[in-house]
């Protein structure tokens, strides 16, 4: 007999997550071409603030410097109750990988000129974690294309619900 594969699943939405903030603009955007879940490292006052869903990805990227990623022009604001141990809303954050992710990830990104783009920021079992897409940048005539397919797809939709409500 033979034996029967195993094939892995996309991440769904669990039950012990909690979605944070999400890059809407980035699939208009991006051509996604892989993604990788990755920590980061954090203060107390942006965790906090996290926990507020104070979070603001879209002018965010990711950066490779000195053999490690660092995720650059993420906006998460001040909390208030912190006091004068906040932290700086606009700082750059360390993200956390492991060497290999570092090496096949994000130097494929610096080599072929991709970018590393933040998809969404999630609690995972009480933990910040950050879905890191590896994309590369649409045309306009590429954009137009992918709002056709949604149209059009839309309005299948929209025909079979009618057709079916028959």
């Amino acid at each position: 007999m033979a034996k029967k594969s195993k094939k892995k699943k996309a991440p769904a939405q669990d039950a012990n997550q909690k979605t944070i903030a999400e890059n809407r603009k980035a699939r208009h955007k991006y051509e996604i071409l892989d993604s990788l879940e990755c920590g980061m490292v954090l203060t107390g006052s942006e965790v906090k603030s996290l926990r507020n869903s104070q979070v603001s990805l879209e002018e965010a990227y990711g950066r490779v410097r000195n053999g490690e990623v660092w995720l650059v022009g993420a906006d998460i604001p001040e909390y208030f109750e912190a006091s004068f141990m906040n932290h700086q809303p606009k700082r750059p954050r360390k993200l956390l990988m492991h060497r290999r992710e570092v090496a096949k990830f994000a130097m494929q990104a610096h080599e072929k000129g991709l970018t590393l783009v933040p998809l969404k920021m999630y609690f995972k079992d009480g933990r910040a974690k950050l879905l890191l897409g590896l994309c590369r940048g649409k045309k306009l005539h590429d954009k137009r294309e992918s709002i056709k397919k949604a149209d059009t797809k839309r309005d299948l939709q929209r025909a079979m619900q009618f057709r079916n409500q028959r």
